[in-house]
């Protein structure tokens, strides 16, 4: 029995459902169907630069090493995978040279709104680039290359059909690939699990919530400012969640109250509610602060009550003290046990 269970534990591995990396690759995948390019290679870029005057001496050397390490890791999963599951492979033997990358394999990804129609009737009062154009579902970009003259020359656009001279502006030929919208689900049903939203009757209404609101900002991510896809959903999915427990606590108020105007039982949760709404004031009450006479004021007025005859608080002067202490001063009265009845005599 031990061999057997030393051996099911040397074979299970820990499955990691959803990871960042993933989540990049499915998004990018994604926006490239919404794209036309030049060849297929085009569409893998190398470093995001926001104009295309950017592309200068630092950005190319920033862009050939992120390429020679997307090689590599390439190159070495590529040799994992062959080798199988026994395999001592390192990355750093198949580390690329960035010297042997060439400047015009590189694809600079440039964010534009160039090729995208102006909209002015969208807003009234319009403060960034993108309110003054038709209203995207992810941010536009460019992709260019540097030729053998050193010229920069448009190999890609986004939301974009047919050629870079002789194509079209569309939004409606692309769509999230397969695996993007099972991750979405994952994301929305393993969210729903946790222990502080899987309680709630209407969790179901949540996760198809949270569904429609990744849907609908899903390709929105911007790679540039992070690589952290994971953290950007999952900010989308909580505050899908609490809006509509905002929406159901409202209506279950109005559906209260409607029942307590008809001299009718309200749920449990309002009964709770008040219960302990009503335990709070009274230790409120109890532990509230506890006026009382300083001694100096309480000697004037028994001296002035021994002269005259006469009480006069004006002369009590008054401090706050907590209840606990007061409390405390007083003395603890010992239980003597029940009384015994008196026998009546006959």
């Amino acid at each position: 029995m031990v061999n057997l269970i030393l051996t099911e534990k040397t074979v299970m591995k820990r499955v990691n459902y959803l990871n960042n990396r993933d989540l990049l690759k499915q998004i990018h995948l994604s926006k490239n169907t919404y794209c036309s390019y030049v060849n297929e290679e085009d569409a893998y870029y190398d470093v995001i630069v926001e104009d295309v005057k950017k592309i200068n001496k630092n950005t190319i050397s920033q862009a050939k090493k992120l390429r020679a390490k997307r090689m590599t890791q390439e190159a070495w999963e590529t040799a994992k995978a062959a080798a199988g599951r026994k395999n001592k492979l390192k990355m750093s033997d198949f580390e690329v040279n960035t010297r042997k990358i060439a400047k015009t394999d590189l694809v600079f990804r440039v964010k534009t709104f160039d090729h995208i129609p102006k909209d002015d009737q969208r807003k009234k009062n319009p403060k960034t680039v993108a309110d003054r154009h038709t209203k995207l579902n992810f941010p536009p970009f460019q992709h260019y290359r540097i030729d053998n003259k050193g010229k920069t020359r448009c190999v890609g656009k986004s939301h974009w059909v047919g050629g870079m001279n002789n194509g079209a502006f569309t939004l409606t030929h692309g769509k999230a690939t397969t695996e993007l919208a099972k991750m979405y689900i994952k994301l929305c049903e393993r969210y729903g699990t946790r222990s502080n939203w899987r309680g709630y009757t209407y969790n179901d209404e949540m996760r198809s919530q949270a569904l429609m609101q990744l849907s609908q900002i899903g390709l929105q991510f911007d790679e540039s400012k992070s690589e952290n896809p994971f953290a950007y959903y999952t900010a989308a999915i909580t505050n899908s969640f609490t809006r509509i427990l905002i929406v159901e606590k409202k209506n279950q108020n109005i559906r209260d109250d409607i029942l307590e105007q008809n001299d009718l039982m309200p749920s449990m949760t309002r009964q709770m509610s008040e219960q302990i709404a009503k335990q709070k004031e009274r230790i409120k009450k109890e532990t509230a602060p506890v006026k009382v006479a300083t001694k100096t004021s309480m000697a004037l007025f028994n001296k002035h009550y021994k002269k005259t005859g006469k009480m006069d608080y004006s002369l009590l002067k008054y401090i706050e003290k907590s209840a606990d202490k007061i409390r405390a001063l007083q003395p603890i009265q010992e239980f003597k046990g029940p009384r015994r009845p008196s026998k009546k005599k006959n």
